[in-house]
């Protein structure tokens, strides 16, 4: 039955709307109409003068709700850390493996693959962040599986991934643009992180098709006056998007501030978060406002993404409905998927963010 929403105020993505209905059906928003205008056979959901967004989306997630997805990976883990982000207002996510064994990454491709075919929602696909990275800048990544890439690597993705891996993080001065370009060719988008490339090698990569980085400033090479770095590149280069992770640990917020004046829409969020794990080949251990490794390195947080909005309006980094955006149609932006997700018009899917007046937030998808 075609499903109306009404009694709220409606921020699409784009602009703000009073006294209209959201309508939906089989999961899609048909229409965006005058209240009186409802069809009379239209399911009616009050929400009670609460505010309406478009949910959110994390594009870097390890796990959540007790579950590790990146170092167990099963369609459990996957439900487990879809929960948690659904709870935290992200209706969509890219569950992330970090530099890890063959073994692993391809146990992570499967669950997905099966989470899909039994049903499963909210996840847009794999993230590999690595194993191609710079071991200068591995952050907490495990040093024993970095490698730099050979064909054999590359074709090993696509022939056991190509239908579920939609991102990958690599060093760029680590890895042949041509096979980079075997991943682009292939659907996949490429970010650049924990990497130690010169502005030089950075501008470059971009130039020639990389337009994504992974974490701003965690893990790369600094923007300095005399070696502007992989952070300067991204600020210089229009055509580059960049994630964030606002909690003010991972980046100080002044830091965000700054960034977000150079970048404008090219810059959005991400959690980067992780769930404690105290054996295996990545020890999370969890501390106030972090995670860190068994040898107390940084190693990811524990943010959601509404968190990570609230953080942005709070610190002065942008007004709140720009914060939505960072968190919602920025990442949509990013995929190339905002006629698909990050707003609320007809077309896209039905999955918002509503803001009582009083109570807590809640997640329609």
């Amino acid at each position: 039955m075609p499903t109306s929403y009404v009694n709220a105020t409606v921020f699409t993505g784009e602009e703000v709307l009073k006294g209209y209905a959201v309508s939906v059906d089989n999961g899609l928003i048909t229409s965006i109409l005058p209240m009186e205008e409802v069809p009379a056979d239209h399911e009616i959901i009050d929400l009670d003068g609460a505010y309406m967004a478009p949910a959110l989306i994390d594009l870097q997630i390890y796990g959540g709700n007790g579950q590790i997805f990146s170092m167990y990976p099963s369609v459990e883990a996957l439900t487990a850390t879809y929960e948690y982000s659904k709870a935290g207002g992200a209706a969509f996510i890219m569950p992330t493996v970090a530099t890890i064994s063959p073994e692993i990454m391809l146990e992570a491709m499967r669950a997905v693959r099966s989470y899909w075919q039994q049903g499963g929602k909210g996840v847009l696909g794999l993230h590999l962040e690595g194993p191609f990275i710079n071991p200068a800048k591995k952050g907490a990544h495990l040093p024993e599986f970095i490698k730099q890439p050979t064909q054999e690597d590359i074709d090993w993705i696509l022939e056991n991934g190509s239908d579920v891996v939609r991102l990958v993080t690599l060093a760029p001065e680590c890895c042949d643009p041509r096979l980079v370009k075997q991943l682009q060719d292939a659907g996949i988008i490429v970010y650049a992180g924990h990497s130690n490339a010169t502005y030089a090698e950075a501008y470059t990569a971009f130039e020639n098709g990389i337009h994504h980085a992974t974490h701003l400033f965690n893990a790369m090479s600094p923007m300095e006056s005399r070696a502007p770095g992989l952070v300067g590149a991204i600020y210089d280069h229009p055509a580059v998007y960049a994630s964030v992770v606002a909690d003010g640990v991972h980046v100080d917020f002044a830091s965000i501030r700054i960034s977000k004046k150079i970048m404008g829409n090219r810059l959005y969020l991400i959690t980067d978060a992780v769930e404690e794990n105290k054996e295996g080949h990545y020890i999370y251990l969890k501390e106030k406002d972090r995670f860190v490794s068994a040898t107390g390195v940084l190693s990811g947080s524990r943010l959601t993404m509404l968190e990570a909005v609230r953080n942005c309006a709070k610190h002065n980094i942008c007004s709140m409905r720009e914060a939505i955006r960072m968190g919602s149609l920025y990442p949509a932006m990013a995929l190339g998927r905002d006629h698909e997700i990050g707003r609320i018009a007809p077309g896209c899917m039905a999955a918002f963010l509503v803001i009582p007046k009083d109570g807590e937030t809640v997640v329609y998808a």
